[in-house]
């Protein structure tokens, strides 16, 4: 018997009723991985079997109480011990009627004593081998078992994953016939693995013929190139005709004689990627188109700006205003996500400004979206002509008024600006570039202007092409909930030296340059600023430790969000502004009561606003209003 020390030991059962014999067997057959029990009688043997598995008894067959027949019998009787092979000792000579009842009772050999050693070892041998062999093969079975149930759980596994990855699962042979069609591929394609599988991919009105013919070569050139795995985009059909476009990653199987066998393709629909793609390089293009057009416009202003300016402080005030015209004229459309501006909303910011005393303008016309490019013209021919009525026109004195008007006409917009009551009107001589500005920035719009100087005012008509399909753009209802800021108007510029004497500021801003701009006004005004934190952290310290009156608060420090800076102000009362580039949608919507200032801002306003919130006592704060995404 060979050494099994690290396999569960074999059991052997010796029953003899002379202890001598016992012990002579345990000599005889004593062997690594060999366990022996010994019973002297029936009774000990049984309960030794109640207890143990044994591969072979070898019982004595003359026994007191029980004999070696009688003990058989009782196993063969006994479902646990019936398949226990019994070999029977005796020194007594048998006859065969007592050989055949031993048979009878179960025995698989019959040996006479003395016992013949090499006989006996060799017998308990055959027995020891089997039952080795029975743990082996029990084993194999376990290990079997446990396989199969872990190849259960990870088929299981993987069929989960690939009935439900978003991923279509598609495998064929090198002929391109569909062997595999996973629930991800019907859902994402529409045919049913039913309909398609055993047929060829490219009858199946899947792909077309260029298609076919593409992944038929790439599968061919994996199948002869070595390549295991590649990646292609194919166009390809739904079942509904739809287009997809989708990148195709190839897998070469191989059978057990790695010759290629099939190819699994992972398929991800990558249509609405792609037109994402297309989309951010047309907004990409579109946005350095404009940004570069808006610094031509800039730069053209100023030039011809500081031409007709006698002095610094002039250009400085003409130059800011057309700046500020511009940037209102981009905030509303930037509202209406670049597709239209509202004519009303155009007039209501050069209020807003300044530029046009609402006290004295008369606003009428029906409501009209204009395209935006005809909106940031018509933003800047209002401001010339408020800043023109102001200086020279009906806004120079106090009795002037100004009638804006407008109406639609066979699809041209027609809006009228007259002056009345204010200084006698003569033609001008000359024109600045505020008039040549108003009468040719409407020429490439397709539009008509013209200038009529009676007397009592100067009379501006503009005839504006105009389509009904702007007003739909911009005429939709903002969404339920959202915010809507209302313009804040405080009356009068103003723009005295003196009107912040003794006030003490906090300046929040994160561009050192703005920064440096907003302490200039303020110093000029005699005011003081007590501090320019241009990081959160520093800006919340300094909003909860510093003492001054007012605060100019920046819509956003550096990509950080600025509510706790606000909640700080609040709660110690200390009234505040935002200023910022961003719309009033992205401030904090706890506080959309607090005035708010567009960049670039003009001095005169900010001027005003400040002296209006020192002067007023702090809003109580409201319960933020839900702004829509």
């Amino acid at each position: 018997m060979s050494s099994m020390s690290e396999e569960a030991p074999i059991n052997f059962l010796l029953v003899d009723d002379v202890p001598q014999n016992l012990e002579a067997l345990e000599a005889l057959l004593a062997n690594d991985g060999l366990r022996l029990f010994k019973a002297q009688s029936g009774a000990q043997a049984l309960e030794l079997m109640l207890e143990h598995e044994f591969a072979l008894a070898l019982l004595d067959v003359q026994m007191p109480e029980m004999d070696g027949f009688e003990l058989a019998e009782i196993m063969r009787s006994t479902e646990r011990t019936r398949a226990i092979p019994i070999i029977f000792l005796t020194a007594v000579a048998t006859d065969e009627q007592r050989r055949f009842r031993g048979y009878e009772a179960g025995a698989v050999d019959y040996l006479l004593k003395p016992i013949d050693t090499r006989m006996l070892r060799s017998k308990t041998d055959v027995f020891f081998e089997l039952s080795r062999q029975r743990q082996t093969l029990a084993r194999q079975r376990d290990a079997l078992r446990d396989t199969a149930e872990q190849l259960a759980t990870t088929l299981n596994r993987l069929n989960a994953h690939r009935d439900n990855s978003p991923l279509a699962i598609v495998e064929f042979e090198p002929d391109l016939r569909l062997i595999s069609w996973t629930r991800g591929a019907e859902r994402l394609f529409g045919w049913s693995a039913e309909a398609v599988l055993g047929r060829h991919a490219g009858t199946i009105g899947w792909m077309d013929v260029d298609t076919a013919g593409a992944v038929t070569r790439h599968v061919a050139a994996l199948t002869l190139g070595g390549e295991q795995r590649d990646m292609q985009v194919h166009a390809v059909q739904r079942i509904d005709g739809a287009s997809l476009e989708c990148e195709f990653y190839y897998s070469l199987l191989l059978d057990h004689q790695g010759k290629p066998a099939s190819v699994s393709v992972q398929i991800l629909d990558i249509t609405e990627r792609r037109r994402a793609e297309e989309t951010q390089h047309l907004l990409i293009g579109e946005l350095n188109h404009r940004v570069k057009n808006t610094l031509a416009s800039v730069q053209a202003i100023a030039f011809q700006t500081i031409k007709g300016a006698p002095s610094p402080a002039e250009f400085a005030d003409k130059f800011t205003g057309r700046l500020q015209a511009l940037a209102q004229a981009h905030s509303l459309l930037s509202r209406q996500t670049w597709q239209s501006a509202s004519l009303s909303q155009l007039v209501q910011d050069q209020l807003d400004l300044g530029t046009i005393d609402e006290g004295r303008c008369s606003v009428s016309g029906p409501q009209v979206e204009l395209s935006p490019n005809l909106a940031l013209h018509l933003a800047l021919v209002l401001h010339e002509l408020g800043t023109n009525a102001a200086k020279y026109g009906a806004l120079s004195n106090r009795e002037g008024h100004v009638f804006i008007d407008w109406r639609i006409v066979n699809e041209r917009l027609l809006l009228s600006w007259r002056e009345s009551g204010g200084p006698a009107v003569t033609p001008p001589t000359r024109k600045g570039f505020g008039t040549i500005l108003v009468e040719r920035s409407l020429l490439g719009e397709g539009g008509a202007v013209s200038a009529d100087y009676p007397v009592e005012g100067v009379h501006w008509q503009f005839d504006l092409p105009w389509s009904p399909a702007t007003t739909d753009m911009g005429s939709a209802s903002p969404p339920p909930g959202a915010a809507v800021h209302e313009p804040i108007i405080y009356g009068e510029r103003l723009n005295s030296h003196t009107i912040l004497e003794g006030l003490e500021f906090l300046v929040v801003e994160d561009e050192p340059l703005i920064a440096f701009e907003l302490a200039d006004v303020l110093t000029e005004a005699g005011a003081r600023v007590v501090g320019t934190p241009s990081t959160l952290d520093d800006a919340v310290n300094a909003a909860e430790t510093l003492a001054f009156d007012a605060a100019i608060l920046d819509g956003n420090l550096q990509g950080a969000a600025v509510d706790q800076i606000a909640e700080a102000l609040d709660r110690r009362g200390i009234p505040f502004l935002f200023l910022s580039g961003y719309g009033p949608e992205h401030l904090p919507v706890a506080f959309n009561e607090r005035p708010l200032l567009n960049k670039p801002f003009d001095r005169g306003h900010l001027l005003t606003i400040l002296r209006h919130i020192v002067k007023s006592p702090t809003p109580e704060p409201v319960p933020a209003r839900h702004v829509a995404n």
